[in-house]
Parts: C-alpha cells; structure tokens; sequence
C-alpha cells in the first residue's frame, strides 16, 4: 500500500522507517542529520513551501507539507486495511 505524502507523491507505506514533525528539527542532532542529508542529496522535498513533517525511508528522506500526525493517521489506516484483508 501506498502513503501519500501531499502533492501527488506518494512512498510505498512498506519503506517508512520514521514519520516527524518538523518542529522536532530543533535539537542539534537532527539539525545536523538533516542538513547531511540534504548535501549528500537523500532529501526530497515535496511540500511546495514551508514543510510540516518529514518521512524517513531506507533511501531517502521526505519532506512534506502534511503534518506528521496526519501522515500517522493515513499510515495506521492503511496498515488496518491491510491486516483486514
């Protein structure tokens, strides 16, 4: 199944290794993670302006403009769907 992550992207729910608020980007060591990240090109970002969260993949890493909470709700849901069939 699919998560969608804003913008008409969306990641296999399969690869999500971590959904985050943006916000949480205030501790020095996830800023720092982040901006590695980002030079050594493993973000994509997809939220067309100021991102609210941030989806981590094996491979790379997402920004979007769908609060994490959001992205928890849909990921908890397509889960469910799953498990019932």
């Amino acid at each position: 199944m699919l998560l969608h992550l804003g913008n008409d992207y969306m990641i296999p729910t399969k690869d999500v290794v971590l959904i985050a608020d943006i916000e949480s980007t205030s501790s020095e060591i996830t800023e720092e993670f982040l901006e590695i990240a980002e030079e050594e090109g493993f973000i994509k970002n997809f939220s067309k302006g100021e991102p609210k969260s941030f989806v981590i993949t094996d491979e790379t890493i997402y920004y979007s403009n769908i609060s994490s909470k959001t992205l928890r709700k849909r990921m908890n849901f397509v889960n469910r769907l799953n498990r019932d069939h």
